[in-house]
């Protein structure tokens, strides 16, 4: 996790990131499927190919299996990832400044195929299933525009009110797709919002859900290992900002208000009541300098959170 996260963008792309996973699956006896981006169109998964329309590089959605259950275990828990290999901010584009950073922001993504490599070694009594959202955010020609309405995997309309909240478009469609696999419960992990960074700093992650249950789990898990989370509130009145006029939802909430929060309140809308945890980790899937258990650069943040959880289940 800590390798993906440090490589430059224009080697660690989303074809990259799904050779990644076939390696890993190869080696560790896991199943591997990579959508590509015909797939991608004959599952309506509109919202996450827009996200990629501005960029070269196609997108895809990466498939990861373990099948631990011995016959008792009928459906999967399922990791989700965002694996965004450079985020520009799209037609909304970002300062300058740290953009060199913007490779990291497929964390999530390489903290869940971490992860499944843990579980391919110690092979626990648990059936993970992986997906993982991949595409760069990128400000070309045919770049998805502010005003764009998408139709999702799931069928909900969004108006896209700023391109650089392109992660829960992503998110959104890897999340139907879970979700349609028959899974339990579901884990999502994103470098998802900046503001979550002013909240907490770059010393803890930020969690969500609506599951009390699966959160505490969560957050114990990464006690054991020295990753840190802190919960935040998803009260309905942030839904408020979701409301749009002409589509089922914004993908951008109030500007500058419960940023982290409403960005999961929209994720929330595709968990179809399902157990759900979100973890951003924008703050802590890169660090400047050493701390305790997490390095310089990319740190790897999740993956062993993932890990521990599966291990206790």
């Amino acid at each position: 996790a800590k390798d993906l996260g440090n490589l430059p963008p224009n080697i660690c792309t989303p074809t990259y990131l799904a050779q990644q996973a076939v390696d890993l699956a190869k080696t560790y006896k896991l199943k591997a499927t990579i959508l590509e981006q015909k797939d991608m169109e004959k599952l309506g998964m509109g919202a996450a190919l827009a996200v990629g329309q501005g960029s070269l590089t196609p997108p895809c959605m990466v498939v990861m299996e373990y099948d631990g259950s011995d016959g008792k275990q009928k459906r999967p828990l399922a990791f989700v990832g965002k694996g965004i290999t450079f985020d520009s901010g799209g037609l909304s584009l970002k300062t300058a400044v740290g953009m060199e950073h913007m490779k990291y922001d497929m964390a999530g993504a390489a903290a869940v195929l971490a992860a499944m490599q843990v579980i391919g070694q110690l092979k626990p009594n648990v059936s993970v299933l992986a997906v993982v959202a991949s595409t760069e955010n990128m400000p070309g020609s045919a770049a998805l525009h502010p005003g764009d309405v998408l139709k999702s995997m799931n069928g909900k309309t969004i108006e896209v009110n700023n391109t650089d909240a392109e992660g829960r478009l992503i998110l959104a469609d890897a999340i139907t797709y879970a979700i349609r696999e028959g899974v339990d419960e579901l884990i999502d992990i994103a470098t998802l919002t900046g503001a979550v960074v002013s909240a907490l700093g770059r010393v803890a992650a930020g969690i969500m859900g609506s599951d009390q249950t699966l959160v505490d789990s969560v957050i114990a898990s990464g006690k054991t290992c020295g990753e840190q989370f802190w919960q935040l509130p998803l009260f309905v009145e942030y839904k408020e900002g979701l409301k749009s006029d002409i589509a089922d939802l914004k993908n951008a909430g109030s500007r500058g208000e419960a940023g982290s929060s409403s960005a999961a309140m929209f994720l929330k809308e595709f968990t179809e009541g399902k157990p759900w945890a979100h973890l951003d980790i924008a703050g802590v899937g890169w660090l400047d300098r050493e701390r305790d258990e997490l390095c310089k650069g990319g740190t790897g943040f999740g993956a062993r959170t993932l890990a521990n959880y599966v291990l206790n289940s």
